[in-house]
């Protein structure tokens, strides 16, 4: 994803008059942007750190509708709709057979070693944004076993 995209579907979503998805687009766009200059990349936005920032995002977005009150539905479908705006924009996410079968096939050497710290070092190194982190720890703890 870049931000360019970003911005076209935020300038779209103005002219069609959809203030909830502008405004889910909008927070993702100032995510990006904090992030970038916290990085120190104002201009020049690299695709990687923008999944970065929506994968965050997302996730905040998550943690809020997971802890919202069963009796607040309208609050509960507002998160809802901010989350599947942003779920659109978020890289696809590996599957945990996915992730197994990547880390049996590319970190053999390491789990021969049933070190997890080490293992999980490896891993995350090589596979940060491309599957959840929960479901890598799962896997490697599984694969030390």
């Amino acid at each position: 994803m870049n931000m360019e995209t970003l911005r076209a579907d935020m300038v779209a979503a103005m002219k069609a008059r959809e203030k909830e998805k502008k405004e889910a687009i909008s927070s993702l766009v100032s995510a990006v942007k904090k992030a970038a200059i916290d990085e120190g990349c104002r201009d020049d936005i690299p695709e990687e750190l923008v999944d970065r920032a929506i994968l965050k995002e997302l996730k905040t977005v998550k943690e809020q509708l997971d802890t919202c009150p069963e009796s607040r539905a309208d609050l509960k479908a507002e998160y809802q709709f901010r989350y599947d705006v942003i779920a659109r924009y978020a890289p696809k996410q590996m599957t945990p057979e996915e992730v197994k079968a990547y880390i049996q096939e590319h970190f053999a050497e390491a789990l021969a070693t049933k070190n997890k710290g080490q293992i999980m070092k490896a891993v995350m190194a090589e596979m940060k944004g491309k599957a959840d982190g929960k479901v890598i720890n799962q896997t490697v703890a599984e694969l030390c076993r």
